[in-house]
């Protein structure tokens, strides 16, 4: 047994056809600043509490597949094609094949923010189109802030600058057909976006409706729970503005344990499903 089994989860929304599709994960060894705010003796104790190896981190990504009448919407598309047939992730369209959907099936694609493990999956190979007649719809304020040239000057070398290149290249190759859509407003038949800034300064999160069943869509409010749902005030190295993405966290999170709406997080693990409890010092994933 070489290969993992199909990585898909299944369930309804009202009338509406929900699938979780694994893109797997990546581990890689507990980095020193992984958490900027607390020093990493504390973050590794943390994992370990966790039942977790406190010496690495295991990130896993999951996009969100809903069928709703004509329209098959995939919501964020992973980290695309693997740089070699054995990693761990970018198998989201192995595991979305799997799951009994084809590409050319696809009509909407909504994109929750720039991070390229959300927009690879965009190109096939040879950066080819992957989703070859679906509409492409991307935040109004993460265009505006990654596709500016004054933001992409002024962006610092490393990382950040490596975050407008790979926006450029991905979307260019697409040659920047997209449609750009505003917070609080529905983007497809039964999804409204949700304005959930400072992971990213256009970090969107989304309410799949259907008659009085919701599902939310957190993107990136947070990374693994183990460390920053029960840790809320701790910031990852990935937020772009951390105090920013901590009051939205902990906005949201509020708001999602008080009315104990299930919760779909792309980087929670796999199926990646729950609901939010409040605990005395942040939160709790309580998982399907």
């Amino acid at each position: 047994a070489k290969a993992q089994a199909a990585g898909f989860n299944r369930y309804k929304v009202g009338a509406i056809e929900v699938t979780a599709v694994t893109d797997g994960a990546n581990t890689f060894p507990l980095p020193d600043a992984f958490v900027s705010n607390r020093k990493k003796e504390e973050v590794s104790a943390a994992l370990k509490a966790a039942g977790l190896d406190g010496e690495k981190v295991t990130i896993p990504f999951t996009p969100t597949v809903f069928r709703n009448g004509k329209n098959l919407v995939v919501i964020d598309t992973g980290n695309g094609v693997p740089a070699q047939p054995t990693a761990s992730s970018g198998q989201f369209q192995k595991n979305f094949a799997a799951a009994g959907f084809k590409p050319e099936d696809v009509t909407h694609v909504v994109i929750s923010h720039f991070h390229s493990d959300h927009i690879n999956g965009l190109l096939a190979a040879e950066n080819k189109p992957q989703f070859p007649k679906a509409q492409i719809l991307v935040p109004a304020a993460e265009w505006a802030y990654f596709m500016s040239d004054a933001n992409f000057k002024k962006a610092p070398p490393g990382r950040m600058e490596g975050v407008f290149k790979n926006a450029r290249r991905v979307f260019d190759a697409l040659n920047r057909k997209v449609t750009q859509y505003q917070w609080g407003r529905q983007v497809v038949p039964g999804l409204v976006a949700v304005g959930t800034p400072g992971h990213t300064p256009g970090h969107t999160s989304f309410t799949l409706a259907s008659g009085r069943d919701s599902l939310f869509i957190q993107s990136d409010v947070t990374n693994i729970p183990a460390l920053f749902l029960n840790n809320p005030g701790w910031h990852i190295v990935f937020d772009q503005d951390p105090k920013l993405a901590e009051t939205t966290r902990r906005k949201t999170y509020d708001t999602l344990a008080a009315q104990k709406i299930r919760v779909q997080g792309f980087h929670f693990p796999f199926p990646a499903l729950g609901r939010i409890e409040k605990t005395a010092t942040g939160y709790k994933l309580h998982a399907a």
